[in-house]
Order: C-alpha cells, then structure tokens, then sequence
C-alpha cells in the first residue's frame, strides 16, 4: 500500500493500513484502549475460528469498516487458541503519549507470536517446546537445516540429501518450517508431500529467497558465538545448513523484535551420531502419545516424574534422540548409580528432588530476561530458585564426575541474586504496567514520590483540622474525585464564612467546592506524583533488565545443570519403584534379556490389579540373529516384540530396564512394522501402507539395527501374503542381517530356521480346555503347535452359531490338508450341534417356572437344587 492509497482513510485506519502493510500475512491485533480490534479480511478471519463478535462500525475511504476484538486483558487466551491453529499474530501496542501530537496515538508491532517462536509461559506447555525449523534448497539435491527453540538459544545444524529430509523432519518435530519463496516446484512438492504424509504437521511460511544467504548465516553465528571461526563447533564448510541459518534467525529476531542475545551455542547434527526412530517406530512403541493420540499411558507418561518443566522437557530429548555413542548412556547411569545410593534410607535423590520441588523455570525466565519480556512475578520465582541453587551447589558432594560438573554448574551468579533481592517486591503486581513492582529503599526518587501518594490521607485530615479551627465551619470537608480533582466542600448555610484566598472550583445544589493555593499545589504534586511514579518504576525496571544481562549465560547453564539433576533424580527414583536394573554396554553384537517386561503394560496391571506380568527371555547375537514368533492372537507377540525394542531404547537413554539383566551391543537403529491401519488421504490402503514401511525397513536397516516386524502379508491373499513374508524373513536375515523379531501366523515360516542357522522358532505359550483358550504370555522355544483363532473369536464375543460353522469347516480343512486337490465346501451348513445331556441342576432348573411359584414353592425348589448340586 502507497502513501496515496492511505490519505483515502482517516488518520487511524491510515496508520492501521501502514503496519498491516508490513504483515501482510499475519494477523494484526490493533490496541484500541481495553482491546485489541482487528479490521477487514483479519477481522472475518478470526471471527471465524474464535467465534468472536464480527461489526461494522463507521466508514473509512467511503466504506463500512468491519472489525472484531479481543478484550486486552483475555489477550493471551485467544493468541493461544489462534497459535494452536497454526495462525501468527503480530500485536501492535500505543508506545506514545495521548495528546503528545496530531492524530492518532503512535502505534507500533511490538512483537509477532508465531507458533514456532512461543516464549510465553501461558502459551507454552510445560514439557514441550516450540521449535522453529528453517529448510533451504542446495545443489545437488542437497538441502541445508537450521533450527532453534528459542527460549533454550542454541542453533542446531544438519544437512542431508533431498531423500534423507523426511526423516529428520519427523526427528526434528518442528512448530513452524520456514523456506523460501525461490525454491523449486519439484521440491515444494515434496515438502507438501512429507507433510500430507505425516513427517511434520506444523504450518509453513514463505521467506525471502535473498534471506538465505550462506554467508550472511556463517556471520550471525559467529557474532553470536563471540567467535572467529566455527571450527571448535565442527560447524565450517557448512554452506546449505548457514544459508538455512540466516533465515533461521532473521525471523526469529522479526518476531521478538529485538536480537536473540541469548543464542550462545551452536551443535552440528550428523545422521549417524543418534539411534534411529523412525516416525513409525516412534508411534507403535508409544513412546510420548498412544495410538490413540493421548498423552498417556506411554513410556515417556511412566518415565516422567521430574519435578520441574525444564527436566521433563530435557528428559523427553534423551527419550527421543539417543546417541549410538554409549558414553553419555554411561554418565548418565554412573550418576543415576550414584544418587540411588548404596545403603538404606534415603538415597541421596530423595533429598535433591524435595530441594528441586517448587524450583521455576529458570531456562524461560532466562529467555525472557534476554527477550525484555519477563514479568516481574518471574523474576521473583528467579530469585527465590536461585537462592535455592546456592543452597544446592554448597550442600553436596557428588564423587561421580558427571554429577560434579552439575553440582559445579548450580552455583548462581551472587550479583544477580542480590540485585533481584534488592529491586523487587517479595509479592509484586502480575505486570510493570500496573506499578508495585520495584522495592523501597532501592531508589530515593521512587521513594520520594510513593511518599507522596502515600501520604496524601495524612495531609487532606490534616488541611481539615486547620481550615476548621481558621474558618469556624464545623461541617467543613476536604477530599477528592477524579473528575475534579482536590476541593474543599463548604455547605450553603456557611458559604459566607469562606475566607477571601477560596477560590471556587463548583457549585453544588446545597454546597460550595472551593480550592485554595495551598492544596492547588499539593494537587499538582500529587496528581503528577503518581504518574511519574509510575514512569519511574517502567524505567528502574528496564534498568534492573539491562544489569541483569551479563548474567543470561550462566543463568543457561544453571537452567541446565538444574534440569540435568532433575532428569538424573528421576531416573533414580524409576529404578527403585520399578525394580528396574542397570544395562551393561557391550562391544560385541547381541541384545540378551533376561527377565524382560513391558514397563507400560507392567504398571498398567499393577494399577488396575490384574494379575502380575510374565517377564520373558530374549536371546539375539551373533548366532541367533532373527527369532520367528508364532502363537495366537492376544497372547503377547506383540507386547513381547515391543517389550524388547523398549527395553533397548531406555538402556541407549542411560536408563535402568525393566529387566534383571541386560546386556546390550552397538545399536544404530529401531525399526518397525506392527498393527493395521490405512492411509486413504494419500490413496494408501493397509496393504499398501504395510508393504511401503517394510520396504523402508528393507533399505534402511544394517546390521546393528532391531527390526520388529509383525503380521507382514495379511493384507493380500495366503499365498501373495506367505510368499511375501519368506520374501522379506529371508532377506533380514541373509542379506540385511539385522537383529529381528518376527512375529507371523504363517506356520510355514517356522520351516526357515532349518534352512537358516541364525533363525531360531518361539512362540507364545496357550493351552486348551475344551473350546476355551489360556494364554499363558511366556515366550517358548519352538513353533507353535495351533493358532488358536477360533477360540480368540469367542472371547471376542463371536455369536456361537458362527463358532460352530468355523470349526467345521477348519475341520475339513484340516482332514484335507495334505491332499493335493484341496477341495472343501467353505459355505456348506455345518452339521446341528451335539447335544449334550443336561446335567440334573439344569434338568431341575428347566422344570422351573419362577412366575408360577408362591414363596413357599420357591423356597422347596431351591432346597432340591441345594441337593442336587455338586
């Protein structure tokens, strides 16, 4: 929009129009006095997803202008509603003066709420942050990352080819991905395509193709680094992930307003320095939400009993990105050892989280300082945290190396504790704005002029008592109102008692208000007192801001160390509750359990009191690479595969297993292939989905990787199904060689371990007792003998007329199934049922017609079954 097109408004929608010019894509929220107002096509648009009040009010350029709002103070309940549906938001505040100049009050965008650059603690959840990812288009197929979570102010790098970018996208998990506008159509489509396809489900933004400037990127870092070379952080040559990275941060800084002082490091990504989890193994392991979408019961819902955010969020980073390097598994577990204790009684993290209980979250608060956005009451908890610290830090003594760099970390900065201590109030208002923020005694100005507020009851009594004994007018009162300020109020009947320097103010229908020199000066004073007062606590409080900035490092470091601690205290406290036991990392191949269990299905029958859960072996190493699992539905495969992966997963973390042994061998990935499901928004039926994530498997897995592989061929008919399903054992085991569990119903499989000396037949333990089936949920060696499907289709709830059919026909097929022409009537009409003899209660209770009976033909008939019954 031209300067032309605006003097067609008024002055406010011409200054409205300008700022919007500037976001066009983002929605602008305009400070109207108590609200927020949005104008036109903004106003429309959020009419329709806060189902908000949509008006029209006056006309602007000879046109109805329509508009809706959000009250100022429900502000940051819309903005969350519009972030978590993906919306940005830029909030324009009144920075002038009423009255300072001509028009409308100067406005300006203060910031833009993204969903991918959140600090704010009422929009943020507090065990999971809001990640910005930046992708940039390289040559040769060649694609450059930079993504950052900016309340924790690390840069991270990585780059991959064009055909590696799903999967880091479902590692990275971003909020918001942001790219540019220059890219190709073929890649753009792709983007479209991994997110159709679930790899991410944030919201996209267009950037300026010129943002992305590979050396424009390398100087941001540097500059925030403090550094001349990116060398010490194996960052240099990186051209595709810096061009991503000056994107990365120039919208960052767009929507904070300001510059990210509190970015300080940067870590380089390499694909083969975690354990692989692809985003289907992430889902059927249930690792942070269930199948269903819900946040529990999953591992990281039983793991997680951290007593602050920052641990919580810290430990669902080890969950999720395990390092094939066993040596930060091995810290962590020496330390979690180590704060388990040795003896009786507490252990040394029953003391440390009872310390950690009520500690804030030190690593947005530190943000937000670096941001000018913290609220006085954050920096209270600050305080109160950082003192607790300092308790910490002196109080222990921690042998474990690990824990020593933490405890060493702990120790707050002295000058920042005590200039909190000393500038803020102990219980100070939710916002500057409102005044009570800044202490006394920390500025004599402030001092002066609450002074004067304050006392302004003890001068108004005291003015009454003089005027009163000077005039000679008992009824004489002096006292104040808004609108017209400080008055003395004299009754009509006494007006001609008025000294000569009353200077009247009103006329009142029974009474005079008069002011004198004396209180039109206190007026002044105390009128202006507060104002300024006010002023002057904005101005301190932006100056306890500036001295506190020195300070953002180590306050990050102590952010980290605290939510290290928690992590580790947490980890303890779960092996102990658990029962739960150390792994040990081993250099040769092999995954050996001994006593295995499901942690979540575990806790899930303790909680429910359901029976206790059958612990299982697992064998795999160098000779035992692939187990074929057979045996009924519902009777464990699947919780006994998982239970495995589960197991390697916590033991990569650094934390205890659900085991009583455990020894485990290099790792570099976990890949699965279990359950039913579709994907018909992508034109992808249960089949297609089944065979599309088993050929991912087949080129991805090596032999270092755990593949789970459940039910492969079900989807297609018996012999396209069996024949893939040999297909694909036959290559995991020849040619990948990877460790596998492989659960089938096709008991033909079971004929591969003849053929193959790596693979060994398991199976599910049942037994039979008539038509009914007992699972027995222990892992037996050898196939299984029956599949036990009709008997699984009874406890389902199966009408008995359509068992007895089943069986009779699998009866046929049976008796037939070594003849070649294997020809059986499936839709035949089974013989009627045996009938069997009734027993003499039932005979007795057929002849029975309880409607017919008096009481005391009841009571004889229940005395003849009492003697009839066995």
């Amino acid at each position: 929009m031209n300067k032309a097109d605006l003097t067609e408004h008024t002055p406010m929608m011409a200054q409205y129009l300008a700022l919007k010019a500037q976001h066009p894509d983002t929605l602008l929220l305009y400070r109207m006095g108590d609200f927020y107002e949005l104008f036109y096509a903004d106003a429309e648009k959020a009419a329709r997803l806060l189902d908000i009040t949509l008006t029209q009010r006056g006309q602007s350029a000879g046109q109805p202008v329509t508009m809706a709002g959000v009250p100022f103070h429900a502000l940051e309940n819309y903005l969350g509603r519009l972030i978590r549906l993906g919306e940005s938001v830029a909030i324009a505040e009144q920075v002038g003066e009423v009255g300072a100049a001509k028009g409308p009050v100067e406005r300006k965008v203060v910031r833009v709420v993204t969903p991918g650059t959140l600090t704010d603690s009422e929009l943020l959840p507090d065990k999971s942050e809001s990640v910005l990812l930046a992708v940039h288009q390289g040559a040769r197929a060649r694609c450059g990352l930079a993504w950052l979570a900016v309340t924790q102010g690390v840069v991270q790098l990585a780059e991959c080819t064009q055909a590696e970018l799903g999967a880091w996208l479902a590692r990275i998990a971003p909020s918001e991905l942001i790219h540019s506008a220059g890219i190709t159509q073929r890649f753009e489509e792709q983007l479209a395509g991994l997110r159709q396809g679930g790899m991410f489900a944030c919201p996209m933004s267009l950037r300026p193709d010129w943002q992305f400037d590979a050396a424009l990127g390398r100087r941001k870092l540097l500059e925030h680094l403090g550094a001349a070379s990116l060398q010490a952080w194996n960052a240099e040559g990186l051209q595709d992930a810096h061009a991503a990275a000056a994107a990365l941060l120039q919208y960052a800084e767009h929507t904070q307003g300001r510059a990210l002082s509190h970015v300080h490091g940067v870590r380089v990504q390499q694909s083969d320095e975690l354990i692989h989890l692809p985003l289907a193994t992430r889902r059927n392991l249930e690792l942070v939400k269930t199948l269903r979408g819900e946040d529990a019961p999953t591992l990281f819902s039983l793991l997680d009993t951290c007593m602050t955010g920052m641990g919580s969020r810290l430990l669902k980073t080890w969950l999720l990105e395990p390092r094939r390097d066993r040596g930060d598994a091995r810290r962590r577990l020496a330390a979690t050892q180590a704060l388990r204790g040795t003896g009786g009684g507490q252990g040394p993290w029953q003391l440390l989280r009872g310390a950690l209980k009520g500690v804030s979250d030190v690593e947005r608060i530190t943000a937000r300082i670096a941001l000018r956005q913290v609220r006085p009451r954050e920096l209270v908890a600050l305080c109160s945290t950082l003192q607790k610290s300092e308790l910490l830090a002196q109080s222990s003594q921690a042998p474990e190396a690990f824990l020593a760099q933490i405890f060493n970390d702990l120790q707050p900065p002295a000058e920042c504790t005590a200039l909190l201590r000393a500038a803020i109030l102990e219980e100070p208002a939710a916002l500057v704005r409102d005044g009570g923020v800044i202490a006394p005694g920390f500025d004599a100005e402030l001092d002066e002029l609450r002074a004067i507020q304050n006392n302004c009851d003890g001068f108004l009594l005291d003015l009454e008592t003089r005027e009163k004994a000077r005039t000679g007018i008992p009824n004489l009162r002096v006292q104040f109102n808004k609108v017209h300020g400080f008055y003395i109020e004299v009754t009509s009947s006494h007006v001609d008692k008025v000294p000569g320097d009353y200077r009247r103010r009103q006329t009142l229908k029974n009474a005079e208000r008069f002011i004198t020199p004396e209180l039109k000066s206190f007026e002044d004073k105390a009128l202006s007192a507060q104002e300024r007062g006010l002023a002057r606590e904005k101005w301190l409080y932006e100056q306890v801001l500036d001295q506190l900035q020195p300070h953002v490092p180590r306050l990050t470091r102590l952010a980290q160390a605290l939510a290290a601690l928690d992590v580790l205290c947490c980890l303890a406290e779960r092996s102990l509750t658990l029962d739960w036991c150390a792994p040990q990392f081993v250099a040769e191949p092999c995954i050996d359990i001994e006593a295995g269990r499901h942690p979540v299905v575990q806790a899930r029958l303790a909680e429910t009191s359901s029976g206790a859960f059958i612990p299982n072996h697992t064998r795999l190493n160098a000779n035992t690479r692939m187990q074929i699992i057979t045996g009924p539905n519902m009777g464990g495969k699947s919780t006994y595969m998982r239970q495995v992966a589960l197991i390697v997963l916590l033991a990569s973390m650094g934390s205890h297993v659900p085991a009583t042994a455990c020894r485990l061998g290099p790792i570099d990935a976990i890949h699965t292939r279990i359950g039913a499901a579709d994907d018909l928004a992508n034109a992808q039926s249960t089949f297609m989905l089944e065979m599309t994530e088993a050929a991912q498997i087949l080129h991805a897995a090596t032999p270092h990787s755990l593949v789970l592989m459940d039910e492969i061929g079900r989807g297609t008919s018996t012999f396209d199904g069996l024949a893939l399903a040999s297909g694909i054992a036959t290559h995991l085991h020849d040619r990948t060689k990877a460790f596998t569990l492989f659960a089938t119903h096709y008991f033909e499989l079971t004929e591969l371990s003849a053929r193959h000396q790596h693979a060994v037949n398991v199976h599910v333990g049942a037994t039979e007792s008539g038509h009914d089936i007992v699972f027995l949920h222990e892992i037996q060696p050898g196939p299984a003998s029956r599949s036990y499907g009709i008997q699984v289709a009874k406890l389902a709830g199966v009408p008995a007329a359509v068992l007895h059919h089943a069986r009779h026909t699998l009866a046929a097929l049976e008796e037939r199934a070594g003849e070649d022409d294997l020809q059986v009537d499936l839709f035949a009409p089974p013989p009627a049922p045996e009938v069997q003899a009734a027993s003499p209660v039932e005979a007795a209770l057929a002849q029975i017609n309880p409607d017919a009976l008096s009481p005391r033909e009841a009571l004889d008939a229940l005395y003849q079954l009492k003697r009839l019954a066995p």
